[in-house]
Order: C-alpha cells, then structure tokens, then sequence
C-alpha cells in the first residue's frame, strides 16, 4: 500500500507564501507523476498542478498559474507545491495525490493514491 502524508498547511493573509510538502512511501510505489488538487466547501475538488515522474514537465491550472510551482524532491517520491501571492480564493483543502504512470494528467479519476489533505486558509 502507498501512503501519501502532505504537509505546509495553515492560516495566512492575502500576499502571503506557503510551501506545501508530500512525501509517498510504501515498497510499492515507484516514482510516477504527482499532483495538487484542492476542495473549497462546498465546491468539487479541482486540479491545481502536476507534475511528471521525472520533474521535466509541469502543468498548472490557469487559478494558479504564475504564483504556484510545483516541484519534486531528489528522491523523486516527494513533491512541493510553492504558492505565493495568496488569495482568499486559495482556501481550500489542498490533497496530493499520485498516480503508477510516468505522465501527468489533470483528471482526478487518473490518480491512483491520494493524500488526507492539508487545510490552507488565506485570510483578507
């Protein structure tokens, strides 16, 4: 079984950073593409960024584009989400998730494993 565990989440105000980190482990997984994906209340989740299972390719939502980058670690197995310039319309529940393929997609249906989730709460 894989695990997911994300890390980063909290309160901050508008104009703000936070760095959130995911780290899969289990003897299973082998490096594949990652991504971000985040739920408002009430709202459906919706795709943030990717990345491919060897970092060289990215993709980000239009949302997001230009403040968030996403990146992996050397181990290949984590993944970061930068976010600068933070919005009260950034609140959401921000999940990681990961999927066996070496090719991202912004389709949650693609994803095999998924994270608990990490609350972010920008405030104005």
């Amino acid at each position: 079984q894989v695990q997911l565990v994300e890390s980063g989440g909290g309160l901050v105000q508008a104009g703000g950073s936070l760095r959130l980190s995911c780290a899969a482990s289990g003897r299973t997984f082998s490096s594949g593409a990652m991504g971000w994906f985040r739920q408002a209340p009430g709202k459906e989740r919706l795709f943030v960024a990717a990345i491919s299972a060897s970092g060289g390719m990215t993709y980000y939502a239009d949302s997001v584009k230009g403040r968030f980058t996403i990146s992996r670690g050397n181990a290949r197995n984590t993944v970061y989400l930068q976010m600068n310039s933070l919005k009260p319309e950034d609140t959401a529940v921000y999940y990681c998730a990961a999927r066996r393929g070496s090719s991202y997609y912004t389709s949650e249906y693609e994803y095999d494993y998924w994270g608990q989730g990490t609350q972010v709460t920008v405030s104005s």
